[in-house]
């Protein structure tokens, strides 16, 4: 296995903190889209279906009788599968994903050095905690699960905002609690 180099800890949290900002719009774009989309629920409302006309059951929510492509194409299904795509790159390859190269490059060389490093493996299993809730998200919402989509992506807006702000890494605390019972790797 090859040797892990330690990580300025600064790096994760400006991360957290775009992507934080990224959620929040993602969230409410999702709570705006075709997941919390509802009919009068009086009488469930008339909807296309392939051209056709079909009356909405009971329920009242649109998304489950959407089509995929209405479902691919909401604004908030989109931008959390951004957020989904950026996290598949900081698990893939952490050192080029795009805001840690900003970071490296433009933020970090105008500050002092880090009064401490930190293992980078609890970072990335944290970016796939986001990539897990947020693909849930996704996959839920083609499904036609109302309200899946804002859910997760509420979800993953918290962990990455409790990062951003209180230097709290909620996937990291998962790696070292699955480290604590043996399920990750320890360090030599």
């Amino acid at each position: 296995m090859a040797e892990l180099r330690p990580i300025d800890p600064r790096g994760p949290r400006f991360a957290a903190s775009v992507t934080s900002v990224l959620l929040l719009v993602a969230t409410l774009l999702a709570l705006l889209g075709t997941s919390t989309a509802h009919t009068d629920a009086g009488f469930g409302g008339l909807g296309p279906l392939g051209g056709g006309m079909f009356i909405v059951p009971g329920s009242g929510w649109v998304l489950p009788y959407a089509s995929i492509e209405m479902r691919i194409l909401d604004p908030g299904f989109l931008a959390v599968l951004v957020v989904a795509l950026l996290f598949v790159w900081g698990v893939l390859s952490p050192r080029t994903a795009p805001w840690g190269v900003l970071y490296r490059k433009a933020i970090q060389p105008r500050l002092g050095p880090p009064t401490e490093l930190e293992d980078p493996r609890p970072p990335r299993f944290a970016q796939g905690v986001g990539l897990l809730v947020t693909g849930v998200g996704l996959v839920l919402h083609v499904a036609g699960v109302p309200l899946a989509l804002p859910i997760a992506a509420g979800l993953a807006f918290a962990a990455a905002f409790l990062n951003a702000v209180f230097a709290f890494c909620l996937g990291c605390q998962i790696w070292l609690l699955l480290q604590r019972v043996g399920l990750t790797g320890r360090t030599a």
